[in-house]
């Protein structure tokens, strides 16, 4: 039984059509919930680039691109990857098994069909005539060697503790693998579609040549400078459409958008809304905006006071404006959330959900139960969860209309993460987007998870975790990840104002960049499929 599903999206033409008529994002952001779920957190292009996204590609160029940070621990091995801009490196040199599309499904790359009947055992099958770029033919035996490595402790795999569940591997035939699972688990396929989980040939241990399968051979790789590709002749898809694609880092924010604007990039990754300004009016660029489920939360401790008042909870989500979260501290590059991390970009969202609405005076009857109004309550923030100064002051000024007195307290993001967050009983997080609703849950909000931000526990819930994890009935899935979003948003303490939107800038010249919910930049996969004009 295949637990894979071919589904795409049929609304681009309808998205695409309103962009060109000039459409507000408001009202962009409205259209895609209309039109369906994943199209709701999709990435949209607006500006006169947008028009790229259907036309035909064109072969030839150097694309060359600017990312936000990199350093002398930069590397080209996929276990170990840790940035996006590693990410960006892999996706170039390297292929996965399966590739998330745009609507955040799994569909097959190296692999031709991974198949289970239990969700426990699965036969992975491989495309065959794929090399690598020395000439070596991708083979079971690459796949085992990939796979393993993130079993061996000396390798220092960042997704070692989700690949621990992988315990058994067989090489049927030359082209076909047997994996084996402690326990069931339906998302086999969609957690191979991960980043780290590259494929790279069998008995690799110097990963600096960047040989892998993939759309471009590495021509150099300098840790902490620059990397550097040209297109594989002899890869098996029909990409890449560019003769070669250099990739470096250029941290000051006002500088990569200058690169940008002087021509000397055609992408500059990651831009804060605020410097959004600096394109206003400026023919000939444009913005790529991807809601792929990143959120800066808001965690109250219920292990702690004033958290462990369940009143206090609900409080301080009636006292959250989310809109205007969304058009003030965002700018308007987000959407709103509901409470719970599995966001509308991915396939298991409950739309049916509706976020607590912006209420003082329910807020104000919560807290005077609670015995909190009139108290001075401290709520710790800072830079280093993205945009949550701006949060905390918006909720501060909502509080104090009621006579609630927050102290909000801006730390220093030296230290924030080890010193204050899990460990504040009211502070600010940042989660960045997962593959699946149970990567999220068991990461997040089991009674024992290693990130559980509010100490949210219920046995009910861990329950629902592992029969959800083990079924490969889709329809019972969607109604048990249902259930578990709506416990999680009414019974932790975690508020979830928006999902935030990654805001890449880009250059009228550089078409085809779509959306993808592993994140910005095609899910840091664009150097494949994007392509150059004059």
């Amino acid at each position: 039984m295949s637990n894979t599903t071919n589904w795409s999206s049929s609304d681009d033409a309808t998205i695409e059509n309103a962009i060109r008529r000039g459409a507000s994002r408001r009202d962009l952001l409205k259209l895609m919930l209309a039109n369906g779920v994943a199209m709701a957190a999709a990435s949209t292009v607006f500006g006169r680039a947008s028009e790229a996204v259907a036309a035909t590609p064109v072969r030839g160029g150097a694309l060359k691109a600017a990312a936000w940070s990199s350093s002398t621990a930069d590397t080209l091995d996929p276990a170990k990857a840790s940035l996006s801009t590693d990410y960006v490196r892999c996706c170039s040199f390297y292929n996965r098994l399966t590739f998330l599309d745009q609507t955040g499904v799994a569909q097959m790359e190296l692999a031709e069909s991974i198949e289970s009947s239990d969700a426990k055992t699965w036969t992975i099958k491989l495309k065959k005539g794929v090399t690598f770029h020395n000439g070596k033919s991708l083979g079971a035996d690459d796949v085992i060697f990939s796979l393993k490595r993130h079993l061996d402790k000396a390798t220092g795999s960042k997704v070692a503790a989700i690949a621990s569940q992988m315990t058994d591997f067989k090489a049927v035939d030359k082209t076909t693998v047997e994996v084996t699972l402690a326990s069931p688990n339906a998302d086999l396929p969609t957690i191979l579609s991960m980043h780290h989980f590259m494929i790279v040939a069998d008995g690799t241990t110097d990963f600096s040549s960047g040989n892998g399968t993939g759309a471009f051979t590495c021509k150099q790789f300098t840790p902490g400078e620059r990397s550097i590709g040209a297109r594989n002749t002899n890869y098996f898809k029909s990409g890449p459409n560019v003769d070669s694609f250099e990739f470096f880092a250029i941290p000051d924010e006002s500088a990569r958008i200058n690169a940008l604007l002087s021509g000397d990039i055609h992408l500059g990754a990651s831009i804060n809304p605020r410097s959004v300004r600096l394109l206003d009016g400026k023919d000939g660029f444009a913005l790529s905006t991807t809601t792929s489920g990143t959120y800066t939360d808001l965690n109250i401790r219920m292990d702690m006071a004033p958290g462990n008042s369940r009143d206090f909870v609900e409080g301080m989500k009636y006292i959250v404006n989310r809109e205007q979260i969304v058009k003030s501290a965002l700018r308007g590059f987000g959407v709103i959330g509901n409470d719970q991390p599995v966001s509308p970009v991915n396939v298991y969202h409950n739309a049916a959900l509706k976020p607590k609405s912006f209420d003082p005076d329910k807020a104000k009857f919560h807290f005077q139960k609670a015995g909190v109004l009139g108290q001075t309550v401290e709520v710790i923030t800072s830079d280093a969860p993205s945009s949550a100064v701006d949060m905390a002051m918006i909720v501060q000024a909502s509080a104090a209309q009621i006579g609630m007195k927050l102290d909000v307290k801006r730390v220093p993001s030296d230290g924030y993460w080890s010193n204050y967050w899990l460990k504040a009983p009211i502070h600010f997080g940042n989660i960045n987007p997962r593959p699946t609703p149970d990567i999220l849950f068991s990461l997040l909000y089991k009674s024992d998870a290693p990130w559980n931000e509010s100490r949210f526990v219920s046995e009910k819930f861990d329950k629902l975790l592992v029969e959800a994890r083990g079924s490969l009935d889709q329809a019972k899935r969607h109604e048990i990840y249902n259930e578990m979003q709506v416990m999680v948003s009414e019974q932790a303490a975690t508020i979830i104002p928006a999902y935030i939107s990654n805001v890449d800038a880009i250059t009228a010249k550089l078409k085809g960049l779509e959306p993808n919910p592993l994140g910005g930049m095609m899910g840091y996969a664009f150097a494949e499929y994007v392509w150059l004009t004059a």
